[in-house]
């Protein structure tokens, strides 16, 4: 669980899937709960000060705040974004754990948002806009270096040819130019 969770069950190997790009948050959603554990570590020791009958008041108070830190963490870690030559879905949970899957045909829009503070230390948010508005894939926040992803994803739609002009047989037309 410390690891992470594990992506590579989901794939669909048989079918021949594979990672692209596999998105953890980036270090800004850990600040607060560092802040937090910190606070929870200065209630502890202020056990060695406080009246002996006393203690375990600032004691249980910095171990419920540990505690919650450390939920936290571990609830952005354990969330995943997985981009695949197939399709998007997310991980996330901490006890337990929630899949989210979005096939590539059924994205039909991205939305990059990047606040002031995200510009400044490189982070954005996704919003996809698809044809079933599954709620676990609308927003991916957090996102380092979100323009390289989105990018990426645009990638893996055009190679996958669900985007772009087709033949009348279906298939994805190529310009003659990018034939020679």
């Amino acid at each position: 669980m410390l690891a992470g969770p594990d992506i590579r069950r989901h794939l669909l190997r048989e079918e021949g899937e594979v990672i692209v790009d596999e998105v953890r948050h980036h270090w800004i959603v850990y600040v607060l709960p560092g802040l937090e554990a910190a606070v929870g570590v200065g209630l502890v020791l202020w056990c060695a000060v406080v009246r002996a009958d006393l203690a375990w008041v600032p004691f249980s108070l910095g171990l419920a705040v540990l505690s919650h830190a450390w939920w936290r963490a571990m609830r952005e870690h354990l969330d995943r974004f997985v981009v695949t030559n197939m399709r998007v879905f997310r991980v996330h949970g901490v006890l337990s754990q929630q899949l989210a899957t979005m096939p590539l045909s059924r994205i039909l829009d991205i939305t990059v948002r990047k606040p002031l503070h995200g510009r400044l230390l490189g982070f954005g948010h996704f919003c996809f806009e698809s044809a079933a508005q599954e709620q676990g894939l609308r927003d991916i926040r957090y996102v380092g270096h979100v323009d390289q992803r989105d990018l990426a994803i645009q990638r893996v739609v055009q190679r996958s040819g669900l985007r772009g002009p087709r033949t009348p047989d279906g298939r994805p037309r190529v310009p003659e130019d990018w034939t020679a």
